[in-house]
């Protein structure tokens, strides 16, 4: 084993440390799920920059722009920036004030148990992609610093991960997140100084790349907006943004937490982007999957051994840091909204169980994901599209307005959840998302005028009527 793979591993059990010794802390589902609502703002702020500031904005977003210049940046770190403080300004707090447990509650709350689980079943298999592009990340890292190759190094992190995110909850979380944020940031600033020193400064290296590698815009304008939308609307109803903002101890503290982790997330990004500009400069003809090991590869040259041992640490506790918080956000639902509307009677300890079990069959999935996906970009790209758009315009609805219910809920996220898969594969629209956005959006409106809930009726009944499992939910829903 080489003197940095033990290095990186050492670093790894420092935060396994930490979060052992968080976890003993844990005695409620509230605790393990919510950090018992506790978060103030650096705690709060950092676990949202951190949960974003992974995989996608690390090594995909560089290797992306390595090949494509900046271009290929695309949305990022601009949209998933804009998304965070959008949501801080105009979600967090209302969220908040309903004493929600999970995302799905909102739904239940607003709609029904009939709409509660078709969100959860809708979010799932975002959460999942989203996890197993955090997964392939870390496979990629440990491969470019040692001879494992990425198959093998994937099935590594997947145990990694696994016993990570089922130890500690989201108090652990976060207190690490302050730990790997405060780090990559750090370290990213350290490499993009070095880099462009050894290129004659920040300004010589920047204008060492081709103009046509500076181009941002490579679409026409509807394009560049479903870039945008996809991110922004994607970001907002993510479960593991929201359970960030449920886990703060205040209203105010999840709004101003959630708005300050987007712009960290705007100035950290940026470092990525412009290691991408420069990247074929200093470690050229890296092509395909290679491309996205961009940053390690610069890291590895640029770096002293020691200082190297810590950024891939740093890199590492990142990506590990956005995959447990997907992994555990989507267990909750699983256990929360699911499990126990089946066994309501469960103990505190037995719904913390419940959870964990979740943790670990869900990341069980996700390696098999990132087995066999072929690019990071590709998996995130699903994450962020997948049964958002339904659920996003059903958000906005149910939350800042009295307009529609069940059924329109239902209504637009079916319909959301169709469109877009159709629109993708066939590719008989350039922009699938904002198709399935609009057909979302006037299938919760028809709906809701055309069925509208009558008087004195619980809005969620029609609903569960839409639903095949419809009856089934009803009857655990007591």
């Amino acid at each position: 084993m080489n003197i940095v793979l033990l290095g990186v591993l050492a670093y790894i059990l420092v935060q396994f440390a930490v979060g052992f010794w968080v976890s003993r802390r844990i005695s409620t589902e509230s605790d393990y799920i919510n950090a018992g609502r506790r978060l103030g703002l650096g705690l709060g702020a950092f676990t949202v920059f951190a949960t974003w500031f992974g995989a996608e904005a690390v090594v995909g977003t560089a290797g992306q722009v390595y090949e494509k210049g900046l271009a290929g940046a695309g949305a990022d770190p601009f949209g998933y920036a804009i998304a965070l403080v959008v949501a801080g300004i105009f979600f967090a707090a209302t969220l908040w004030r309903r004493g929600l447990v999970t995302f799905a509650d909102f739904f239940r709350q607003r709609f029904g148990p009939g709409v509660e689980w078709l969100v959860v079943m809708a979010l799932l298999p975002g959460s999942i992609f989203w996890a197993a592009a955090q997964i392939r990340a870390f496979g990629q890292v440990v491969s470019s610093v040692s001879d494992i190759n990425v198959p093998v190094a994937i099935t590594v992190a997947t145990i990694v991960v696994v016993a990570y995110t089922a130890l500690g909850g989201l108090l652990a979380d976060a207190i690490t997140d302050l730990v790997q944020g405060i780090a990559i940031i750090v370290g990213l600033a350290v490499l993009a100084v070095l880099a462009a020193t050894s290129a004659g400064g920040f300004g010589a290296s920047l204008a060492a790349v081709p103009a046509d590698r500076m181009a941002l815009v490579d679409a026409p304008l509807i394009e560049m907006i479903e870039r945008l939308a996809v991110p922004i609307c994607g970001t907002i109803v993510a479960v593991e943004l929201v359970s960030r903002m449920l886990g703060c101890r205040s209203a105010a503290t999840a709004r101003n937490a959630t708005v300050t982790g987007g712009l960290l997330y705007l100035v950290a990004g940026l470092i990525p982007v412009y290691l991408g500009l420069v990247g074929p400069a200093l470690v050229p003809g890296l092509t395909g999957d290679a491309a996205e090991q961009v940053v390690p590869q610069i890291a590895q040259k640029l770096m002293p051994g020691a200082l190297f041992i810590l950024f891939v640490g740093a890199m590492m506790s990142a990506i590990l840091s956005t995959v447990d918080s997907a992994l555990l956000a989507s267990a909750a639902q699983i256990s929360h909204n699911i499990l126990l509307r089946i066994v309501p009677e469960a103990s505190e300890a037995a719904k913390v169980r419940y959870a964990r079990a979740s943790v670990i069959a869900l990341a069980l999935v996700a390696s098999i994901l990132a087995l066999t996906a072929t690019s990071i970009r590709g998996l995130v790209e699903v994450a962020s599209s997948a049964g958002s758009t339904g659920i996003f315009v059903a958000l906005l609805f149910g939350l800042h307005s009295s307009f529609g219910g069940a059924a329109s809920a239902a209504a637009a996220i079916v319909t959301g959840a169709l469109v877009w898969p159709i629109g993708h594969i066939t590719g008989v629209t350039s922009t699938p998302y904002l198709v399935a956005l609009a057909a979302a959006s006037l299938a919760y409106v028809a709906t809701a005028v055309f069925f509208p809930s009558h008087r004195g009726e619980r809005t969620h009944q029609s609903a569960l009527e839409f639903l095949p499992v419809g009856t089934v939910v009803k009857a655990c829903a007591g």
